[in-house]
């Protein structure tokens, strides 16, 4: 099977005919045709309940006078059920990740948040894979998009781990306390009454640069995280639908 457009795929399979019993000179085989409206070709007698959709069956070339008869049928996937149940629920994961990015990075709630959407997704990817056979020569469309999505996920964890790390520093930096800096440039018996002042001014520099370059980092990653998304899901749409 071709799985490449899966779940908007369609696929052609040919039916051959033989008799095994009969040779070419003791059986003539006449090909069934497509209009006449009480044969087997017939559309409205080939509508079957299921994931498949009859679209049309066409006899490949006149078989009078020979041993087999062959027919090429036509078929297509229903894909409401796959939508429903594997493309829209990535879809709403990847549009919670990028809301996630408005939970306050200084929470540990902000990544667990997101590590949760990670494992959904690993959770889908099974279920897609037991689903699709092997047979396929060509990466199915929705392992890229799957594919796709649980890498920016991941990446957007790496970068919140890495914001994390640097508003942690900032705070660090600020908690570090006046007398301890003052003991450790001048010693424990040389005080200066504008010593205290500098040292806040640097603690307080160092800090807010910190917590500047996490802000910084963080939505310069939003802007080109959405705009990865839109072109993504632009693309891959087309390449679906085509």
């Amino acid at each position: 099977m071709e799985l490449y457009k899966f779940p908007f795929d369609t696929q052609v399979c040919t039916l051959t005919f033989k008799s095994l019993m009969y040779s070419e000179e003791e059986l003539k085989v006449y090909g069934i045709k497509s209009d006449n409206p009480s044969k087997p070709s017939n559309i409205q007698s080939l509508k079957i309940p299921g994931e498949w959709q009859f679209i049309s069956s066409i006899l490949s070339n006149e078989y009078e006078n020979r041993e087999n008869v062959s027919f090429q049928i036509t078929i297509e996937r229903k894909p409401l059920v796959y939508v429903i149940n594997l493309i829209f629920p990535v879809f709403c994961f990847l549009v919670l990740d990028v809301a996630s990015f408005f939970i306050n990075a200084s929470q540990g709630d902000k990544l667990s948040f997101k590590v949760t959407l990670l494992l959904s997704i690993s959770v889908v990817l099974q279920v897609l894979n037991d689903r699709l056979t092997a047979t396929s020569s060509e990466i199915p469309l929705i392992g890229v998009y799957c594919g796709v999505v649980f890498t920016l996920i991941g990446i957007s964890i790496l970068e919140t781990i890495f914001v994390n790390v640097l508003i942690a520093k900032g705070k660090k930096a600020k908690s570090v306390t006046p007398e301890n800096t003052r003991a450790a440039v001048s010693g424990p018996d040389e005080t200066s009454g504008n010593e205290e002042p500098m040292c806040m001014l640097a603690i307080g520099k160092k800090s807010s640069l910190w917590t500047r370059a996490a802000k910084i980092i963080d939505v310069t990653f939003i802007v080109l995280y959405i705009i990865t998304i839109i072109v993504f899901l632009s693309v891959i749409g087309k390449m679906w639908l085509m």
